[in-house]
């Protein structure tokens, strides 16, 4: 079984398939090849994808997995949060369904067994792609246990050895704590735990108001538990723009989330089966009791026992392994890629990451993770997504720039959704229409920003995007009207009185 002490709990008939498919009990590891062409240490996204990869392409690959196949995104993260995200959202349309004429009951019942349970089926329904079985039946030879370098060419799994010509570390990240007096005696929920609650808790207390803890917070409170938000920053969503981060604020309080910014927690106790929190804010005492302690302030790479001193591969426990723009470590026969060796840890940029690791580690490939560019979105209701640079990150890198603003309360679209609260900002280079950045606030702004993102990327101008027919009525047409915006400013004093002379000498 896995070698810490995450488990997937309770035990029950979807579990148990997760787990056999994940990490099956009965599994024998093969005898080693004399030599892969790749070895993939860590079966998340980032390493799921380089492996069968590899394998597709004809390389003899190995993959090596000491816990669950699937990584963070399946077991902790991406798939069982968006699955109580989504019925959580369910929850609150009922809820707030008389505003379109609806009648529901006053009080909307939660079943939050219920809920955990259609989370723990759709997750068992997914895991069949990220199996031991299946990457066995791709070509790989899947490898379960511990593995550890022990040579610049070589890596150790429960006492084979793995020689390779190329390598790739995909680990991943784990739940990051905090220095909090009393909290580990106290105990507390990560991402990697949460997902195993059978009963909801009345309150919880969520420490960390990055996109973990805020889209936690709000699903719980619409679950039905009360929900207290605890943020050291002045703001939510610390790295995202004030204007942005203050539309979620807003909506996550409207839920009934307790939102408290600029703290410091102090201490956490134990009384009971309650749990007491101490913070400090603009000079005064409080203290919260709850039933439950999330931590939700983002993850630390994965780089423990991978004896990465034996391949000369130069890490720290905070950034992860150190790579340069092709994803080479300081070992030159060995790549890493996702979660343990990047700041932004989504599961599509570890995607990403892989193809570029097949790329450059098999084809003798050049390409640079500078050149990628990369979207992310909070799934809060609204969500908020950006690509890109903000304003200010432009401004510090000496790039000056013109902001187009389309609220959407005026957009059609929006307004008979009921979603109004919202809006796309898009910043071009002044005196073009070279898109350099965007941030869109919308209930499906994570759907809406890869217009923008390919955009980017293939260098369409905003003033083209308004050229193309968008479907009406929709909430992208917002993207639209931002292009329409630039047009106008091209209508110049002198353009316009040119205009004026035409109309008047061919009248």
């Amino acid at each position: 079984m896995p070698t810490h002490a995450l488990a997937h709990t309770p035990l029950d008939e979807y579990n148990r398939t997760l787990v056999e498919n994940l990490h099956p009990a009965g599994w024998t590891n093969p005898e080693p090849a004399h030599r892969y062409n790749l070895v993939v240490i860590g079966a998340g996204t980032a390493g799921l994808v380089t492996a069968a990869g590899g394998a597709i392409l004809g390389a003899k690959v190995a993959l090596v997995e000491r816990d669950f196949m699937g990584g963070d995104c399946l077991n902790f993260g991406c798939v069982p949060s968006k699955a109580l995200i989504r019925a959580a959202r369910a929850a609150a349309e009922v809820r707030d369904a008389g505003r379109f004429g609806i009648e529901v009951p006053a009080v909307v019942r939660v079943n939050f067994p219920a809920v955990m349970h259609r989370m723990r089926k759709l997750r068992a329904e997914l895991s069949p792609i990220d199996s031991a079985a299946r990457f066995r039946g791709l070509g790989v030879d899947v490898f379960i246990g511990d593995g550890k370098f022990v040579a610049p060419d070589c890596v150790e799994v429960e006492g084979k050895r793995l020689r390779f010509k190329k390598a790739a570390i995909a680990t991943g990240a784990r739940a990051a704590s905090l220095p909090i007096p009393g909290l580990a005696e106290t105990g507390y929920l990560t991402n990697e735990t949460v997902f195993s609650l059978t009963e909801l808790p009345r309150r919880i207390a969520v420490i960390g108001a990055g996109p973990i803890g805020c889209e936690l917070a709000q699903t719980f409170q619409r679950l039905g538990a009360a929900v207290t938000l605890l943020e050291v920053a002045p703001q939510i969503l610390i790295r995202e723009d004030r204007d942005a981060a203050q539309l979620i604020e807003r909506a996550i309080a409207r839920d009934g989330v307790d939102v408290v910014t600029g703290c410091k927690i102090v201490s956490v106790e134990r009384r009971g089966n309650e749990k007491a929190i101490a913070i400090e804010r603009e000079g005064a005492r409080k203290e919260y009791v709850v039933d439950e302690i999330l931590i939700g302030v983002g993850r630390v790479p994965a780089v423990e026992g991978l004896n990465l001193e034996a391949a000369m591969i130069q890490y720290d426990r905070q950034n992860g392994i150190k790579v340069d723009d092709y994803l080479r470590t300081t070992n030159p026969l060995v790549y890493a890629a996702g979660d343990v060796a990047s700041q932004y840890k989504f599961t599509h940029l570890s995607d990403a990451h892989a193809r570029i690791v097949l790329r450059n580690a098999l084809f003798f490939g050049r390409q640079l993770v500078s050149a990628l560019t990369i979207p992310w979105c909070t799934y809060t209701d609204p969500e908020i997504a950006h690509v890109g640079l903000y304003e200010a990150e432009a401004k510090n890198r000496g790039i000056a720039v013109t902001t187009y603003r389309q609220e959407l309360a005026e957009v059609d679209r929006a307004v008979l959704d009921g979603e109004t609260e919202g809006f796309v900002k898009v910043h071009v280079r002044e005196g073009s229409d070279t898109i350099v950045g965007a941030t869109i606030v919308a209930s499906h702004a994570g759907e809406m920003i890869s217009e923008l993102t390919t955009a980017i990327a293939a260098g369409v101008g905003l003033g083209k995007i308004a050229d193309v027919i968008h479907p009406y009525p929709t909430q992208a047409e917002a993207i639209r009207r931002a292009g329409y915006a630039y047009n106008r400013t091209r209508l110049t004093p002198f353009v316009a009185g040119l205009m004026k002379w035409w109309f008047a000498f061919t009248r």
